[in-house]
Order: C-alpha cells, then structure tokens, then sequence
C-alpha cells in the first residue's frame, strides 16, 4: 500500500506531503483546487509521460516520491527479475528536470518507464473518467471476464500454445514462399549448377594458366634468351663458368701459403658446383619451353570460358564461382527435399492447431461457466445502487483465434423492466456508467491482490441513500485494500478513515495548491459546508455530525 506520498514542483503544488490510511481515505476540496493534479502526480510513480509543462517553477526539477509498504504482496521475485533491490518499505521517485529530461529511480537504483510501469500494476489500480470509457470496450470486457474467472493458468497456457502456433504458422508460410519461389526457378538453378558443375573449376587454377599462356606467347624468346644465357656460362674459351675454373686452378696454388688462400679457393670450388647445378636447369627448362599452338589455343579457351563465367555472374574470381556453385547444390537440393519439409511443418502447424484450439476450448469453457454468476452479481448490485430495475448480462460469442483465445465478450445493459439488455456503450447514461463501473470493481476486489485502489469521482451521478450504500461497499472493499477516494459527495467524506482536504492557497503572489489531515472538527466543518456551502447552518452541522457518528 501507499504509506507516504510526497510530490514537490508540480502543477500548482509546491510541496506536499501525505500519510494515507491503510484504509478508506477520501480527498474532497473545491473545482480546480488540485484534486486530479494529485493524480496525475501518482501516474507518474506508475510510468506515465510527463514534460516540463508540469513544472510549478521552471528552474527547478519535479520530484514526485511514493514510499509502498510491499510486505504482504510476495514481489521479492519480481525485483530479483528486474535485478532491482528488494525492501519491504519500497521506494519511488520521478525527477522532471527543467530541460524535460525525466528520471525514474525504484530504490534509488535507475529504472525505464516500462519497469516502472511493471511495477505500478502490480501496486494500484488507478479509476479516472476514462476508465467509463474503457468498460464499453470489447478487450477491457474480457480482462474483466478474466478476472472474475481467476483462470490465470489457462490463460498463461493458451498464450504459451497459441504462441508456438504463430510461430509454426509464419515458418509453415515462409516455407512454402520458398518452395514456391524455388519451384519457378528450379529448372534455371539447376542449368547453372551444372554448367558450373562442368566447368570443374579449381580454386587456383586461374592465375597458373594465365602465367602459362604468358610462357607460351613469348616461348620463341624466352629460349633465345635462354640459350645466351646457357652459351655466357658454358663457352669453351670465354665462358664464366670456363674462366672461374681457371681462377679456381690458380688459387689453389697458393693454397699453400696460408688458410685465407685455402677458404677463397673453396668458395670458388662451392660457386663452380652451383653455376654447373644453374647451367643443368637452364638447359631443362629450355627444352621444356617450345611453342605450341594448341596449348596456346586449349589454354585460352580455358581463361575464355572462366572470364565468361565470371561476367555471366558478375564476380571477378573463381573462389566467388565455387562459391556460387555451392549456394545453387544447395538449392537444388533444397528443391528436392522441399515437398517432404513442407509436409513435415505442415504437420507441425496443425499439431499446434489442435493444442491452442484444445486450449481456447477450455479457456472458453471455464469463462462461460462464470458469465451468468457476473451478470447476477453486477444486476445485484445495481439494483442495490438505486437502478431498481437493472439487468446486466455478459455475452460470449466464437471468432477466429486471436492472442486472448476464440471468444468475444459484450457487455449488456437494460435499466428498465421489460426492455432487452442492449450493449452498454447504446443505452447506459454516465451515471450508470459510474455505477457499473464501480460495481466491477467492487467484485473484482476481492479477486486481486492489488494493494491500493484509487477512485476519482466514481459517485458521479449519485446521492442521497445510494451514496451511502456505495460508500459501505468502499468501506468493505478497504478492509482487504488501501482505497483512496477523490469526491463531492458529504457521505463520502463521512465515511472515511482518513480525511483530507485539498484547497488553494491565494496568501502569497502565485496561487499554489495544499492538502492538510482534518481533524474530527475540521471535518465536521467541511463535510457541513459540502451540505450547505460556505456558510453552512446549524442543521447542516447536525447533519455532518449525524453523518460522521454514523
């Protein structure tokens, strides 16, 4: 529950503080004193948007801080999830800096607006005006059935199927776009396939022929110059390899005289075997090199038919190629096998069918097995809320399976005797919208651990005797729930545990909005004054006490 709120530059608060009952607590005040402002502050601590349009003085930041006791409610989990400090006594603060950048703290630790939001469902329930709106619509309608229902395990079972059902049906449908894709093209992948196939590429091969097609135009000259080279080293009478013989014949007669004479002679020795190993090798490779026109002519065929499959696909190497080849052998073999993988996902996606429809089956089963128990109640206490002659019925009808299961639910609704309940968005009037509103939320009270209920102007449209039985049955819904309570109304305020009056304070030069604790005098006053006005007579006081001691 909400133990302490604080809010600080906000709207026209300037600062304010408050300790809610565990209880009933009612907020009354006059139009435009900064009822709902107090409001808006505590959708911030539940993730709501702001802006610096919020800032009661521009040049310093908002702080809206809300202390939970969390205690009873087991979220020692949930913050171990979100990998947040647990404490019993629970912490959390908005900051609206004067730039507009917005900070949210659990704990003192940063947190998104999406955590914070997490969390804030978990901790209030928040009515406005706007929630008279939701309850005309279809899914607010379900959540409601849900509710009542308290099936959670079938709900969370049916999302988990019909999750893997989505799942199979999109794969079941990209397949079978593959297939068909494939299918189209299949006689063409494999044309390519096999030409590339054929061609019998390997990796490196490119570069050899191109250097060999090179040797083989230029075959005529590279054995010219072979042959001088050959004819330099060998000539019988001024060859190099004749005249360092000779060199290494007179060296070796000095060989004598020292070891310095000896390792230059063995160095000549060393150069003569390498020159005789240089002259052999010459003359192997100038046999080799001949020219031949048709390796000439099968070489460039060769690169010929390489080049033309490089521009044909658009790539400039034969790594790019085998490439290629290898992604069509897969699709080939991908449209070979791809009739048997479109039967198997197919047996798949209806697998899954039969499991999320066995699923809806029962969701839908147990929330017809309550609808007729939520008309009864709701018609219940309609009647007990001053529409005497209220029908309310909830109608379940089949659609296609969606994320909440195949049912669709309208709300129906009939103030007077004889006439057939109709949609309640067609024939309730606000007041009524009001009480179905609240009458919901009573029933659902006690199917939800939700520590704190906040009401703003529920008891619109009602007075007299039906605001005295709306207010009992707040008062029951506080003994299991933290209720805080903004309204107009005298009985209201009577009834509450705790009283607090929110006024505008015109004493310096800026209006600025406060709140303040009644005490048992000051709250006989104000609730005199919501009876009689500003000035209220003696029998309005009477009225106030009779109301309080009630």
């Amino acid at each position: 529950m909400l133990s302490q709120l604080k809010i600080q530059n906000y709207a026209l608060i300037e600062s304010l503080q408050m300790e809610p009952s565990a209880e009933l607590n009612i907020i009354t005040g006059e139009t435009g004193a900064g009822k709902s402002i107090m409001l808006g502050a505590v959708g911030l601590l539940l993730g709501n948007r702001a802006d610096t349009k919020v800032l009661f003085n521009t040049d310093q930041k908002c702080i809206i801080e809300g202390a939970f006791d969390i205690s009873p409610y087991q979220l020692s989990d949930w913050f171990e999830i979100e990998d947040l400090d647990y404490e019993d006594q629970s912490i959390i603060r908005r900051e609206i800096t004067p730039s507009g950048k917005s900070r949210a703290f659990i704990n003192d630790t940063p947190v998104t607006l999406d955590v914070l939001k997490r969390l804030g469902i978990k901790l209030m329930d928040v009515h406005s005006q706007h929630d008279n709106l939701n309850i005309g619509d279809q899914r607010y309608q379900l959540e409601v059935l849900d509710l009542f229902a308290q099936h959670p395990s079938l709900i969370t079972e049916y999302k988990h199927h019909y999750r893997d059902y989505q799942k199979a049906t999109k794969h079941y449908h990209e397949l079978k776009s593959t297939a068909d894709q494939l299918k189209q093209e299949a006689d063409f992948f494999q044309f390519q396939y096999d030409e590339l196939s054929k061609a019998s590429l390997t990796g490196d091969e490119q570069e050899a022929l191109e250097l060999e097609l090179e040797e083989l135009e230029n075959a005529e000259d590279i054995k010219h110059k072979l042959n001088q080279f050959i004819s330099l080293l060998s000539d019988e009478e001024l060859g190099a390899n004749n005249q360092l013989s000779t060199a290494s014949s007179v060296v070796q007669q000095l060989s004598r005289f020292g070891e310095d004479y000896q390792q230059i002679q063995e160095r000549l020795q060393s150069t003569l075997i390498e020159m005789q190993d240089i002259l052999e090798e010459a003359h192997k490779i100038e046999e080799r090199v001949i020219h031949d026109p048709a390796r000439i002519e099968e070489v460039k065929d060769r690169l010929s038919l390489i080049f033309s499959l490089q521009q044909k696909h658009r790539v400039q190497t034969i790594e790019e190629l085998l490439t290629l080849q290898a992604e069509l052998e897969q699709k080939v073999e991908q449209t070979a096998n791809i009739d048997a993988d479109l039967d198997a996902t197919k047996v798949m996606m209806n697998d899954q069918l039969r499991l999320t429809e066995a699923s809806a089956q029962k969701l839908s089963k147990s929330r017809r097995a309550v609808q007729k128990g939520l008309g009864e109640q709701i018609s219940t206490l309609l009647r007990k809320l001053g529409v005497p002659e209220a029908s309310f019925e909830v109608a379940i009808s089949d659609q296609e399976l969606n994320h909440s299961g195949r049912d669709t639910v309208q709300f129906l609704f009939s103030a007077n005797k004889g006439v057939k309940a109709q949609d309640i968005r067609q024939v309730a009037s606000g007041g009524e919208f009001s009480r179905l509103t609240f009458c919901l939320k009573y029933i659902l009270a006690d199917k939800t651990a939700l520590p704190t209920i906040i009401f703003d102007e529920i008891d619109t449209g009602v007075s007299g005797e039906i605001a005295k039985k709306m207010v009992i049955m707040m008062k029951e819904m506080a003994s299991a729930h933290q209720v805080i309570a903004i309204s107009h109304l005298p009985q209201f305020a009577a009834r509450g545990d705790r009283h607090y009056f929110v006024y505008k304070d015109n004493s310096s030069e800026r209006t600025v909005s406060k709140v303040k604790q009644l005490e048992e005098d000051e709250r006989i006053l104000e609730i005199a004054k919501m009876i009689d006005g500003d000035n209220p007579s003696q029998n309005a006081m009477q009225s106030a006490r009779d109301l309080v001691s009630q």
